[in-house]
């Protein structure tokens, strides 16, 4: 394990959690460079192919800098580069509480045990759900989360089903359901989980839209 393993990086900021069972703590962020999936309505196109190189060593000494131990490894699809795990396994060494939001066509099984994994499962709005991996969800600990952003009625009903065939609630730490933003009303969504009865999901918006413009980068 190499501390001069390189990284291709898009940004490293200090700002508020916006999703998870962290939302609201302050948190660092480091956001790499590079997706496999091209979601409909992603927010972060820009991490797509901008960033700089980057040794192991320069991201932690820059993550000290913001003093702060909670840490979010994001993209783009962080798992697209192999070293990332490196940078995982080290933050966890130190101690920091290291989390990573994957979109879940990747494998997760070489992700440090000691990583909480928040897992994207792509909704058909997405156009992505064609490249959901199931079989990741065998490797899901009861400390990690599971995620649906949800477009429409369909992603929410198609959601549903994949709670229940997985028994997601039972398994993970926390299930939520994210509207798209500007696209489902957060009163529908929310009236939509009560309907149902859904009492495990937890409705969840992005906050860090809500505190700063919603096209702010760097937050």
């Amino acid at each position: 394990m190499s501390a001069s393993a390189i990284l291709k990086i898009n940004e490293i900021f200090y700002s508020i959690q916006g999703e998870s069972l962290h939302a609201g703590m302050p948190c660092v962020f480091i956001r790499l460079t590079f997706c496999n999936l091209r979601c409909v309505y992603c927010d972060t196109e820009y991490a797509f192919y901008e960033g700089k190189d980057m040794g192991i060593d320069q991201i932690i000494e820059q993550v000290k800098s913001f003093d702060c131990n909670l840490v979010e490894i994001t993209g783009g699809e962080p798992l697209v580069q192999e070293n990332v795990n490196i940078l995982m396994t080290m933050l966890c060494s130190m101690d920091y509480e290291v989390m990573i939001e994957t979109g879940g066509s990747l494998p997760i099984e070489k992700i440090d045990k000691r990583v909480k994994v928040i897992m994207d499962l792509k909704t058909p709005y997405s156009r992505m759900d064609s490249k959901n991996r199931f079989e990741n969800i065998q490797y899901l600990k009861p400390m990690d989360e599971v995620k649906f952003v949800i477009g429409n009625r369909e992603d929410y009903n198609w959601s549903k089903e994949i709670i229940r065939k997985y028994r997601l609630t039972e398994k993970v730490s926390q299930v939520s359901m994210s509207p798209v933003f500007g696209e489902v009303e957060n009163i529908d969504l929310a009236g939509w989980i009560l309907e149902d009865k859904l009492n495990k999901v937890r409705f969840q918006v992005q906050l860090h839209k809500y505190i700063w413009h919603p096209e702010t980068r760097g937050v």
